[in-house]
């Protein structure tokens, strides 16, 4: 597979997380932590199913663990802060990456058991090419959450702290 959109996608996503100027959510949503253990948490997913497929087995992907809060918070205690939680985002995006990079057809073809939510919402239950899983993440889900933590900047009245 070609990744070069993936990691494109995923660039942008961790410069907008370096941001110094990111609050909460207005709507109560997630905070910048948060998105960024949501969205290791898929990778790290992903990246199993590829394994497991590669493997010989036929995992299937369901991202209710990712959306989970008790697993957020348990991802951002285990990190000492948000540079460390940055970089560890980008080694598991390079660890997806390069396991895509070396899936042939074969393996990029099969149909891939997939549960996917999105605000308590189904979003698709279906099976999908792991090819279609991949490329999902750098079509959708990773410039979707790097437009949320944009989201997230502080806006700053000159002249006031």
């Amino acid at each position: 597979m070609d990744t070069t959109a993936l990691r494109s996608a995923y660039d942008r996503l961790l410069d907008a997380a370096a941001l110094p100027d990111l609050g909460d959510a207005h709507d109560g949503g997630w905070n910048a932590d948060q998105v960024l253990a949501h969205v290791l948490s898929v990778d790290a997913s992903i990246a199993a199913v590829a394994l497991g497929i590669v493997a010989g087995s036929r995992p299937a992907f369901d991202n209710r663990i990712s959306l989970d809060t008790w697993n957020l918070h348990r991802i951002i205690t285990e990190h000492s802060g948000r540079a460390n939680l940055i970089d560890h985002v980008r080694n598991q995006a390079t660890i997806l990456c390069d396991i895509a990079d070396q899936l042939n057809e074969d393996a990029a073809s099969v149909a891939v058991p997939t549960l996917l939510l999105s605000n308590d919402a189904l979003v698709l239950d279906q099976p999908i090419p792991l090819a279609g899983l991949i490329a999902g993440l750098a079509e959708n889900h990773v410039p979707a959450h790097t437009r949320q933590l944009l989201g997230l900047r502080v806006a700053t009245v000159p002249g006031h702290a």
